[in-house]
């Protein structure tokens, strides 16, 4: 399965949901533990798809550069 950045919003929500439905607090700090680290990996799969994108844009505009007829 790939890891992507909605799988891992998904898993935040649904941590952030099982935390606030919790009776008790050991679960609800385990849940919101969950969520937080969920949250951050998400972030993180979001940074990579931008920073691929723009080196996808910078190698296509060097490319055009070396080759005009393009």
């Amino acid at each position: 399965m790939a890891q992507t950045y909605e799988f891992y919003r998904e898993r935040a929500d649904e941590a952030a949901a099982l935390a606030e439905k919790a009776t008790l607090e050991n679960v609800r700090e385990r849940e919101l533990r969950s969520e937080k680290t969920w949250r951050g990996l998400a972030e993180h799969a979001r940074k990579t798809i931008v920073e691929r994108e723009k080196a996808e844009l910078a190698r296509a505009e060097r490319r055009a550069a070396e080759d005009p007829s393009r």
